[in-house]
This record gives structure tokens, C-alpha cells and sequence, in this order.
């Protein structure tokens, strides 16, 4: 296979809401150049993108699937992404190593929830775009509808290249702007004619193509002085303008296709040739320590991992971009986080599960490799002596949590051992034993996402498992100060134990005044691991208790933080004084005033008002505007308080402090509220006292539980 140099390589992704066309749009590029003789349907699942099983079964982009076509002398990487966003890290990984963002719109929809969603990280990473508006050939399909949707909600950098002529079901003919020709397709699609434009198109057609010489003009002040003499710009200058546009976030063109018909891709895979930046002309990387890698192939090797996957019977595909130097079939290189060293023995153009041969990827494409032993996704891999990372991805956070149990108690360890890999592969999985809650937690971006990692688990690891409400991380306190004392004696025959505790326990609170009522020998303030702080005084005086003997005090009293009396949770934000007590010379010992420590404290604890506080989590969702009044009753039935309401172009954006006790499968409930037209995301916000009558429900429900 011929090997391109960073100026003809081009790097895109396909992104847009689910059902927008986004594997269909690839099915065309890859058709249109040859690569394959047959389109594939959705329905006939011979996709070359959504080859996996998962993906046939429920009819939808799951993983990121890399492709390519070779076109007209430039060679285009082309990554299809899923459209939900239960599948975000699929996505965002794709969007950091692309150079240009497609982003597929719905004729019938225009701008939707989903492409709000995607917008959010194409701008984070501040990538070229296009548009494509899709499904031209649609009964109720609606160009100009849709055109007016994206100008909108991304302003006046959307830039119109074409219009559609008898869209809907009569679809056939483009007008393009640039090239100022009408594009006819035959009915089955294809090659099409090209066309003077009639009559009757002509003045419109004018109209936009003088608008978008301006718009080309705007980007570079060598080219607005040409068209200030000229009047005009011939193509190859429009060209130039785009690009500089494109690159500068300025200029968004839109095309408009059906791919299903396979009308107007090759047009838009033309423009991504002549128009869309190159590797060269894109934003250099940047390494963590704030250095820019420009990708040139001259410089040592470096490439960046951004997606791994296990395949049955084959092993771990690592897929990267080369970002500099050259890598060959027999490159050694250093793993920048760990140090290992990983040896190429294969290199992989890929289309789809096709593997296609290459002995040497140059700086700016993008390729996969097989079986790296001690290399996963986010990593950087670069040459010996040129010591690089590359800034690592940052992932959203967690959005829903499951616990999960073996249905064979043989298997605990293994599903352990099974997630930490399916974690290594999307990092948008989180897993973890909460030794708090004594339940094995995964964590996604939504009930999808959980799904298909059980799925994983039973077809491909023969493990299967149960997902179960996960408990919820409760937090004890106190509201008012208390004392106790308690005194530790055994006598069993020699040496005995003796020990006597006097405390008082207070509600902590930052900037607190000292205690009054003793005198202070001593303090210390403990950040918790659980959050929350112990303020731990030692006011003992006379020597009642022999300074050796505070730190057992303490230990006693952090083991009970570590299962409050209420519902065995953590307890915060609690001040004691140690201010009295009593020993023996012989029978006192550690233990002793551990024990002493430990339930002098329970018994205080359970006379200061103890109180049980949630966690409550920030909430924003984006919600269509004709649905937002069943979208706030459901928050309200969660308990939840309404912060506010924004607008954010076509939607509403309703905020809302929720506990997360009413969290569970929310996911699922909105989806089914908006037909998946609404999004959400959750953040941890603080913890707030639970109302009284639930956390006396809560503390029956643990006593009833220890009596089991």
C-alpha cells in the first residue's frame, strides 16, 4: 500500500445524533473509492464500520471504527462514532486525533440534543468542521429548516457550499456554490452528471455564491484585497480562504447528501481533499509539559494510543496516530508512562476488522498494531532519548453506577479481573471495590453503556453476573454537643484490662473557638478519606491518663468513624476533647483505652442529635422545550430542588440539586421521557442532612439487616 506524506494525509471523524447516517455516510466514502464493491445497510448488517457482533445485534454504532479511502491522490482516515452518548469515550477519542470533524445532521431534526452534546467537545478541542445535512431525500425532510437550526446555535461561521433541488422523495440534484454547478444522480445514485445550473436557480444561486466569496475572503487579507479589486475570487483562492476559515474555527462549511441514495459524498470527500487542513497545517500536540510537537516526519518517532481493543482469538489491537518521525514494522519503542519497551511486528491500516498490511506509517496518520504488551489507551510510545508524552485525554465523569455480582461465587475474582480490562480499553468505565458499601461498583455514561459491558462479560468471558442497586455512601454527624465516659475492665486471670474515658463530642465547623471549658494539651485536625474533618484534643491534666495511652483513644474513635452507630456509615465533621479519666499501673494497656475510646465515643454520639446526611449531586439537563414540563415533574418526584433555567439555542437547560438516592437508572427514565432527544450530566455537589422520617427508615432497615 503507498505510503502518504503528511501534506496528503486527511484525518476525519464522523459525529452526529443517533440516526443521523453517520455509518451509511461511510458505507459511500468507502464505495466511491473503491475500497469496497457493495454498499452495506444497517438492516442487512454488512457495515464495514459496525462489523461487531454487539453493534449487529442492536442496530447502532457501539465502539469507534477506523477506516480509510484513497482519493484522488490524498488518502482520508475516516473514524465512524457511535451517536449516543452512553458511548462518549468512543467519541472523544476519535475527535482528539482527527484534524476534521463531520458532523452529520438530520434533514427532518436539524440541530439536536445529540449535536449539542458532540459540539460541546469538538469545540474543546477546537477542531475543524463540516457539516453535512443528511437524509436530503427524506419525506419530511427540511434543508432550509435544518440550515437555520445550525445557524442558530453556531452563528454566522456556518457556511452554506450547496442547497438541495427537489428534496424529499424527488431528490437528485445539488447546486454547488463553489464550483457553481447543479450535480444530477441517477435514480440508483452514484457518479452523477454535471449541469449548468437552469434558469430558474440561477438568481438564488448567485446570491449564495457571492455571499460565500465574501465569507472565503474574510479569512486572509491578501485575498479580501484581490476580491476588493476583482470583485471576485476564482476557486483555488475560495479554496485557500475556506481553509484558513476552517482552521481558525471561522468557517463551517455545509454540504447537503443522502447517503442512503449515495448522492453528494463524493462531492464533500472532493472539498476534504482540496479544502480540510492536513496533519501539517493542523494545531501541533502538546506534551504535558506545555510543549508543541509539530507533525513532522524528519524528527524522532512518537505516536499516541487513543483506543485498544480485545478481539476473540486475536488479542489487543492498539490503534495511534503517528504524531512525529516514522514507524516501521520493526520500530522498538519506549512507553513514556511505564518504561516499557514495546517491539512492532505489524502494522495495520484498518477498515473495519479488515487488517491491511503496512510496513511504515509517516507522522500525522493513523494506524493499529497488535498485541502491546504493557501499552493501553491514552499512552504515549515514542523513540529512545526523545522523551515525550503527549497530553492525555481527559474523560467525562461517571454518569451512573451499578453494583455487580457473580452469580457464581467462584467468579468474584474474575469479574474483577475482567472489568480492570475492559476499564484499560474505555476509560469511561470506572470500577472499584467499595470497601464502604462491601459491593464490587462499575460506573458508565449510561444504561447502555453497563449493558454492553455485561454483554462482554457473559458472550465473550462466559461470566455471568447480576447488576443490583448500589448502596448509597451516607455520611453521619452530630448537631449538638455531648459527653460520655466509659471505663474498659476485664479480669480473666494474670495480666488484666483497665481503662477509663471522658469525652466530649461537638458538631466541627471551620473557624470553630477553642474549648473554653479545658485546657488544651494538645490537638489535631484529620482530613478524612471519606471527606470531612476529626478534631481530636488532648485536654487531659494531672496525668489521669498517661500521654502514651492518647494515640489508642484516637484509634478507637477513628475505627468507629468508620461505622457510625446509626447505619454503619462514615462519620465527619466531628470535634472531641479528651478531658478526663482514670488507669491502672499494671491492668492499663493500648487496647484498653482503645476499646475505652472507641465506645465512650458511640455512647456520646448517640446522645449529640446524631444525623445522617446524602449525598446530593448538581444536575443539568438538556431537555427540548416541549417536553421540559414532563422532564421537571419527574425531578421533583426525586426529591430534587430547582436551581434554574437556562436556554441554549434550541433547548433548555434545567438545573437541579438532586440526592442521589433518587439517581438510579435516571438515565433510563429520561430517555423514555424524551424518546432520547435529552441529556444529561450529574456532579457531586455536598453532603445535606436526610429528612427525618427516611432516616429513620434507613436506621430500622440496618438494625433489621444485623438481626439477619
Amino acid at each position: 500500500m503507498k505510503v502518504y506524506d503528511e501534506k496528503h494525509l486527511k484525518n476525519i471523524v464522523l459525529l452526529g445524533a443517533p440516526k443521523s447516517g453517520k455509518t451509511l455516510l461511510a458505507e459511500d466514502m468507502l464505495f466511491e473509492a473503491g475500497i469496497t464493491h457493495r454498499r452495506g445497510t444497517i438492516e442487512g448488517k454488512n457495515t464495514v464500520s459496525d462489523y461487531h457482533e454487539i453493534e449487529q445485534e442492536r442496530g447502532n454504532s457501539i465502539f469507534a471504527t477506523v477506516l480509510h479511502t484513497e482519493w484522488r491522490d490524498y488518502k482520508i482516515n475516516i473514524i465512524d462514532t457511535p451517536g449516543f452518548d452512553d458511548f462518549v469515550g468512543e467519541m472523544i477519542s476519535a475527535i482528539r486525533v482527527a484534524d476534521t470533524c463531520v458532523l452529520v445532521i438530520n434533514a427532518q431534526h436539524g440541530v439536536e440534543v445529540g449535536t449539542e452534546l458532540i459540539w460541546k467537545y469538538v469545540d474543546e478541542f477546537n477542531k475543524p468542521v463540516i457539516f453535512a445535512i443528511n437524509q436530503a431525500d427524506h419525506p419530511k425532510a427540511d434543508f432550509d429548516s435544518a440550515l437555520d437550526s445550525l445557524r442558530k446555535t453556531f452563528g454566522k461561521a456556518v457556511t452554506q457550499m450547496q442547497y438541495p433541488v427537489n428534496q424529499g422523495d424527488g431528490f437528485d440534484s445539488i447546486i454547488d456554490l463553489l464550483k457553481m454547478v447543479m450535480y444530477k444522480f441517477p435514480a440508483e445514485g452514484g457518479k452523477p452528471q454535471k449541469l449548468p445550473i437552469p434558469e430558474n436557480e440561477k438568481e438564488k444561486a448567485n446570491q449564495l455564491h457571492n455571499e460565500l466569496v465574501e465569507k472565503a475572503a474574510e479569512n486572509d487579507e491578501k485575498l479580501m484585497e484581490k476580491y476588493f479589486e476583482k470583485g471576485t475570487l476564482d476557486e483555488d483562492e475560495m479554496r485557500e480562504g475556506l481553509k484558513q476559515g476552517m482552521i481558525h474555527h471561522d468557517v463551517f462549511p455545509v454540504f447537503v447528501m443522502s447517503a442512503k441514495k449515495n448522492m453528494g459524498s463524493g462531492r464533500m470527500m472532493g472539498f476534504i481533499d482540496n479544502v480540510a487542513p492536513s496533519p501539517r497545517e493542523a494545531k501541533p500536540e502538546i506534551t504535558t509539559d506545555g510543549k508543541e510537537i509539530p507533525y513532522d516526519p524528519t524528527k524522532p518517532a512518537a505516536l499516541f494510543v487513543f483506543k485498544s481493543h480485545l478481539e476473540p482469538n486475536l488479542g489487543k489491537l492498539s490503534f495511534f496516530k503517528v504524531i512525529s518521525g516514522e514507524v516501521t514494522s520493526n520500530s522498538e519503542l519506549i512507553n513514556s508512562q511505564t518504561g516499557a519497551t514495546e517491539k512492532f511486528h505489524q502494522l495495520f491500516i484498518m477498515d473495519g476488522k479488515t487488517r491491511n498490511p503496512v510496513d511504515k506509517l509517516v507522522a500525522g496518520d493513523i494506524g493499529a498494531t497488535l498485541k502491546l504488551k504493557d501499552t493501553f489507551t491514552n499512552q504515549t510510545l515514542h523513540a529512545k532519548g526523545f522523551d515525550v508524552t503527549i497530553q492525555p485525554i481527559v474523560y467525562p465523569e461517571p454518569r451512573i453506577r451499578t453494583a455487580i455480582v457473580a452469580q457464581s461465587k467462584g467468579d468474584d475474582e474474575k469479574i474483577g479481573e475482567v472489568l480492570q480490562k475492559i476499564h484499560q480499553e474505555d476509560p469511561t468505565l470506572e470500577v472499584g471495590y467499595s470497601r464502604e458499601l462491601k459491593q464490587l461498583i462499575i460506573s458508565g455514561q449510561g444504561e447502555m453503556h453497563l449493558a454492553v459491558c455485561k454483554w462482554f462479560l457473559e458472550q465473550m468471558y462466559k461470566l455471568h453476573v447480576e447488576y443490583k442497586t448500589p448502596r448509597i455512601s451516607y455520611r453521619e454527624t452530630i448537631r449538638k454537643p455531648a459527653t460520655a465516659m466509659y471505663r474498659h475492665k476485664k479480669q480473666s486471670g494474670g495480666a488484666g484490662q483497665f481503662g477509663e474515658v471522658h469525652l466530649k463530642v461537638e458538631p466541627y465547623y471551620e473557624g470553630m473557638p477553642e474549648p473554653a471549658e479545658y485546657s488544651v494539651r494538645g490537638k489535631e485536625f484529620i482530613d478524612l478519606e471519606w471527606g470531612g474533618k476529626l478534631a481530636f484534643y488532648n485536654c487531659i491534666v494531672g496525668g489521669v491518663i498517661d500521654a502514651r495511652f492518647i494515640p489508642s483513644i484516637l484509634k478507637g474513635v477513628m475505627e468507629k468513624m468508620e461505622e457510625g452507630p446509626i447505619t454503619g456509615s462514615y462519620v465527619r465533621d466531628v470535634r472531641v476533647c479528651v478531658y478526663d479519666g482514670k488507669m491502672h499501673p499494671v491492668d492499663s494497656n493500648d487496647i484498653s483505652f482503645k476499646i475505652a475510646g472507641m465506645m465512650a465515643f458511640k455512647e456520646a454520639f448517640m446522645n449529640a442529635e446524631p444525623t445522617l446526611l446524602e449525598p446530593i449531586y448538581d444536575i443539568e439537563v438538556m431537555v427540548p422545550e416541549e417536553i421540559m414540563g414532563d422532564v421537571m415533574g419527574d425531578l421533583q418526584t426525586r426529591r430534587s430542588m430547582i436551581m434554574g433555567i437556562d436556554s441554549k439555542g434550541n433547548f433548555q437547560v434545567v438545573k437541579a440539586r438532586t440526592p442521589l438516592a433518587e439517581l438510579d437508572r435516571y438515565s433510563t427514565t429520561l430517555r423514555s421521557l424524551s424518546q432520547g432527544r435529552a441529556s444529561f450530566t450529574q456532579k457531586f455537589a455536598e453532603y445535606v442532612q436526610v429528612p427525618f422520617e427516611l432516616q429513620q427508615k434507613l436506621a430500622k432497615q440496618t438494625q433489621e439487616a444485623e438481626l439477619v
